[in-house]
Parts: structure tokens; sequence; C-alpha cells
């Protein structure tokens, strides 16, 4: 049997998304983020931005544009999302009809900003159902929604909104969320290190975490607003992930792309130790082992498959004995 089906009988097998999310919001940036994806590969997603990130005043166009270079050649590796305007605003279902409707297959997922709880997620899902099976993207591959949990209600309801089978990431909006509390939380909670230290920062990106890994979702942290030190996307990034168990990280410059991709990649130590580990453990059917004086079981086996998993998704080069294990054919 496949590695996968004997450790997670039964069990929800954990979703694994490239980890670094890179928004871009003028054609500018949205052609050179392509172009750099070609170059670098499927390591990180790419998220065209109709919200905050884009100019006011040309929404639709602005939709247009998104749609005509998803259906571009150069959206090769089928790893480019696009946020919307949120569920509330006018310019929701224009962009719905205008992304969804014209590039429902080249899709890969849809970013829902400013949920004020599970009803906002589920009347957009609606709408963007309609336009996807419109489109030919029928149920059988639903559009991913990835959901931003930026307000009080969406935080409120977390769990709720990760149990949904069609989200399939959930990202903390930083600069809402504090914005949101009007004062109370200083907007050097914004930013490292208040960003990990204040309180009601620490709680409600714990509480997101916790929500994904419930449900076996992606939990994408928010970006590093310092643009022109590499140190600090790399720190927070490290931080994100070691401290507060985030497994992806978004980037609104490409130099922060590669910082935030190593930081969520497993050592190579580490990429090493997983393999011995599951070498013997499939030498043993699977069997309880003891390594240097420690046990193991099928629990920590799933851990050191998910760091095999994380490496490749990553392009990390695995040594053979790895690449063996995570490229066998599924039996199913």
């Amino acid at each position: 049997m496949h590695p996968s089906e004997v450790l997670f009988q039964g069990k929800r097998q954990p979703l694994l998304l490239p980890a670094c999310d890179h928004y871009a919001g003028s054609e500018k940036l949205m052609r050179k983020s392509m172009a750099l994806q070609q170059e670098l590969g499927p390591v990180f997603d790419i998220t065209f931005d109709c919200e905050d990130g884009a100019t006011a005043g040309r929404e639709r166009e602005h939709a247009e544009l998104v749609a005509a270079l998803l259906l571009d050649a150069g959206n090769r590796y089928k790893r480019i999302g696009a946020r919307l305007h949120d569920v509330a605003s006018p310019f929701f279902a224009q962009d719905v009809q205008a992304i969804v409707g014209a590039a429902a297959k080249e899709l890969a997922y849809v970013v829902l900003p400013k949920p004020e709880g599970f009803e906002d997620v589920v009347r957009a899902r609606a709408l963007i159902n309609r336009a996807a099976q419109a489109a030919g993207r029928g149920p059988e591959n639903p559009l991913p929604l990835h959901v931003l949990v930026e307000t009080h209600g969406a935080l409120h309801q977390v769990f709720e909104i990760a149990a949904l089978p069609q989200v399939e990431c959930l990202s903390f909006g930083i600069m809402d969320f504090v914005s949101g509390h009007h004062g109370a939380v200083p907007a050097a909670a914004m930013r490292t290190p208040g960003q990990f230290t204040h309180p009601l920062v620490v709680r409600a990106k714990l509480e997101m975490v916790a929500a994904c890994h419930a449900y076996a979702k992606v939990p994408s942290h928010n970006v590093t607003t310092d643009i022109k030190d590499s140190a600090t996307v790399a720190n927070d990034a490290t931080r994100a992930a070691g401290e507060f168990g985030f497994t992806r990280m978004w980037s609104i410059h490409p130099d922060q792309i590669k910082p935030i991709v190593k930081a969520f990649t497993p050592r190579l130590s580490e990429v090493n130790e997983a393999t011995n580990i599951l070498l013997e453990a499939m030498a043993a059917n699977w069997g309880p082992i003891a390594q240097h004086g420690r046990l193991h079981d099928r629990a920590s086996y799933r851990y050191y498959w998910t760091v095999l998993q994380r490496a490749k998704l990553a392009g990390l080069a695995l040594p053979d004995a790895a690449a063996a294990i995570v490229n066998q054919p599924e039996t199913t």
C-alpha cells in the first residue's frame, strides 16, 4: 500500500499548498510575477488582487485583465488565484462574472476578503459555484476557496468556516484585524515584534491556525510590510512556522518569495531523518520501530511523511531514497 493509504486510514490527509502566496495588483507586477513563477517553478502561488492591492475606479477593466492573464499561456502551472472584492461590495458579483465566468478552469482558487462570518462565505460560495459550473467547472472539481480572517465575526466562527469542504486555506489579515479594534490595539501590533507578542493578535492567529489544523486546511500568515529587508521577512516566516504552526505566508514583493519558501522548507537534516525513519518503518510493515533509542509508530510516521511531502512541494532536491518514498505510485 502507498504510505498515505497506510498512515491516514480513516483520517483526513493534511492539505499541502506552496508555502508562499505572492500578491500582485497591477498589470506590470502580475506579468512580472508570472515570469518569475515560470523561472522558479510552481514553488509559490500567485494571487491577482482585485481588492486592496488594486487601483480604484477601474474595477471592471481590472477584473477583465485578471481573466485574460489567467487564460494566457504564461499561466503554465495553473497555480494562480484571484482575490475578489468582498461579498458585500457592489463589485463582487462583477468580479465573479468577469473572472470565474471566464477562467474557472484556469483558476487555482479564489480569495474571499472581509467576510463577517460563516454566512458571508456560504453566500459567496453559492455565486462562485454557479459561475464556475456555467463555465464548465462542475461540482466534481469545485473551485477552492481561500478565506481571509480579518474581522471579529470571521474569527468568532473560524471553526465553522474551516469545516466547509470547499475551503482549503484561511489567511490572517492582520492590518484589517488590528484596525478593527479602533485604536485599542496599537499599530505596532501590525509588525514584528508586536504581531507575535500582543495578546489579542496572538490569540487570533492561534485560533485560526487551530481551526485549520482541526480540519486539515492550510493556515496562511499575513504580510511583512517591510519590503526592503529580507532578514525581517525571513524572521517573520520562521516564527510563523516554528512558533505558530502556519504552513504558508503572503508575499507582497518579489524579493520576499525566496526567504519565505526557504523558511517553510524542511532542512536537509530533517529530510534525512524522515527518510531513515520511514525506510525502517516500511521494512517493518509500518509496525513500531526504535531508532537512536526513541520509539516511533504510525503517529510519528505521519509527521515524517508530511516532512517529505513539504520538501517535495518546495522543490527541494531530495536524496534518492527520499524521492523513492514520496514518488511511489498510489495503488488506488
